[in-house]
């Protein structure tokens, strides 16, 4: 029976012990030779009541035998042609894994450390403020994507596509909630052992992973990419290569205009991250004192249309983080940039999301002598000046809410997830005066949709300013080859073609595919 069936469960039978479809079986009393196959797990929070809709279809043995499910039988692909993979996050790492699933060695170049030594480098960032600009937040292996919340969340229209990248990650290690969960995650504590094990499979095949090799030159011979050449002066060659180094590969961008490689600026946002305590969001969401011992923390997403200066900019939440932590994710020192975090119990007492206005070309006119950089310079000028009116570390410029929106300094600051510290400051003098309005009449808007979320017992802190590449670089729409360069296949978040853990592998998939369908 393939007719897909809605059922209302309480938070005990959908997030307790016993597995949904045990629970979906007594529920229907279903015969044995009949198979509950649950396919979203949802919250609806709306009309004072929480609700939690599971989605489902019955199925026979055999009907369940016919669902298309992931194998991982791969060749060993040690003597195989090569394949230049430049990044080791969610772009790079699965476009690896469709590369040996082709029957090629996939050679990856990553700047940043593995796993264990990247913790070391993150430590020192919060306790010492000191930023490794080849290890951090951003850089290392598995990408941003490794010490984050983990959402996989993404706007692809291809469940197939989707699918087969849950399963992926399911069979190094993720809990198998993540192919159900209408919002699925993994926990900032349980990616890295997963990244790492991702790793091994790759290695184990015949592929090669190299750390702390970063990449400082192109060969390119009429218009055709042959090679590239590491910092220690080492040239790596193959049939191609696939460039998905992240959105925060500034200096890839920059050796790329320098050679005159076509590149793009890129629309972004750009804003700061507000921080509640995770209980009164749960007060809002779920209309309660108290969500209990099933239900999740709570989570919310907001956005608004606001007019200022004759501009009409969205302002929305980003990367909300229930039970979450606000880290520092510079990449160099002498710049501020705050993200946010969940382990996967969600358990901390905090919710953080960035608060972010849209960034748009006509907005960079300051900028323009920069060319297709401008909007990395816009970044880059912020988050140095969040630096300097800081003290000059990773200290974080913060301001109570109200106060930043009745445009007065507070007095104090409250207590906060991020670890390096917060320095009191009137956010006026980090951000410029346009994107203060915005993000005021936002915020506005946003307490009218979500009563109880404009509250005193809230701060800003700054700044959110790596939600997206500020470059894109252009392929061609069906082989997704560079425009100008051939053998290069510019991918993921920092090529400007994906805004998430799901959306940048699947991209790496497709250009690994589209690579090898022309190339091999």
């Amino acid at each position: 029976m393939k007719r897909v069936f809605n059922m209302v469960m309480s938070p005990r039978e959908a997030f307790g012990d016993i597995s949904i479809s045990d629970v979906i079986r007594a529920r229907l009393k279903l015969a044995s030779q009949e198979i509950p196959r649950v396919l979203k797990r949802s919250i609806d929070a709306r009309k004072q009541k929480v609700v939690v809709r599971v989605q489902y279809q019955i199925l026979t043995h055999y009907e369940l035998a016919q669902i298309p499910v992931y194998s991982k039988d791969y060749p060993n692909v040690s003597s195989e042609p090569p394949v230049i993979i430049i990044g080791a996050g969610p772009a790079g790492l699965f476009g690896a894994l469709k590369v040996i699933e082709l029957g090629f060695k996939p050679i990856i170049l990553e700047r940043g450390k593995d796993v264990p030594q990247r913790r070391r480098d993150l430590v020192a960032i919060n306790r010492s403020h000191q930023v490794n600009p080849d290890s951090n937040y951003c850089f290392g292996e598995g990408g941003a994507g490794t010490f984050s919340d983990g959402k996989l969340y993404t706007r692809s229209k291809k469940r197939g596509d989707v699918e087969r990248i849950l399963q992926i990650f399911v069979e190094h290690g993720a809990n198998s909630d993540i192919l159900i969960d209408a919002h699925p995650h993994i926990g900032t504590n349980k990616l890295p052992k997963i990244v790492t094990q991702m790793r091994n499979t790759i290695e184990g095949l015949g592929g090669k992973i190299y750390f702390e090799t970063r990449v400082t030159d192109l060969i390119i011979r009429e218009e055709e990419i042959k090679g590239i050449i590491t910092s220690d002066g080492t040239k790596f060659q193959g049939i191609g290569v696939i460039l998905a180094t992240g959105h925060s590969a500034r200096d890839i961008f920059e050796l790329l205009n320098q050679k005159n490689i076509l590149i793009q600026p890129k629309p972004f946002a750009l804003g700061l991250r507000i921080e509640h305590t995770q209980s009164l969001i749960d007060k809002i969401q779920y209309d309660c004192i108290n969500r209990g011992p099933y239900l999740p923390a709570s989570v919310y997403a907001l956005s608004t249309k606001v007019n200022v200066r004759g501009k009409v900019r969205g302002v929305f939440s980003f990367c909300m983080c229930p039970g979450g932590f606000i880290v520092p994710a510079a990449t160099a020192p002498g710049e501020i940039v705050v993200n946010g975090m969940s382990p996967s119990r969600r358990n901390s007492k905090f919710a953080n999301s960035g608060v972010v206005t849209s960034i748009e070309l006509e907005d960079l006119k300051d900028h323009k002598k920069y060319g297709p950089l401008a909007a990395l310079q816009f970044q880059r000028v912020i988050e140095q000046k969040a630096c300097k009116k800081a003290e000059g570390d990773q200290t974080a410029p913060a301001q109570n809410l109200m106060d930043f929106l009745e445009n007065k300094m507070s007095r104090g600051l409250l207590l906060s997830s991020y670890v390096p510290g917060l320095i009191n400051i009137d956010l006026k003098e980090v951000l410029p005066s346009e994107i203060i309005e915005r993000l005021v009449l936002g915020l506005k808007n946003f307490g009218k949709r979500m009563p109880g979320y404009l509250t005193d017992k809230a701060q800003l802190i700054g700044v959110e300013s790596r939600t997206s590449s500020p470059v894109r670089i252009p392929r061609d729409p069906v082989t997704l080859e560079h425009l100008q360069i051939k053998r290069l296949f510019p991918c993921g978040e920092g090529a400007g073609y994906a805004g998430g853990i799901v959306s940048a592998a699947i991209d790496g998939v497709k250009c690994a595919e589209k690579l090898l369908e022309k190339y091999k």
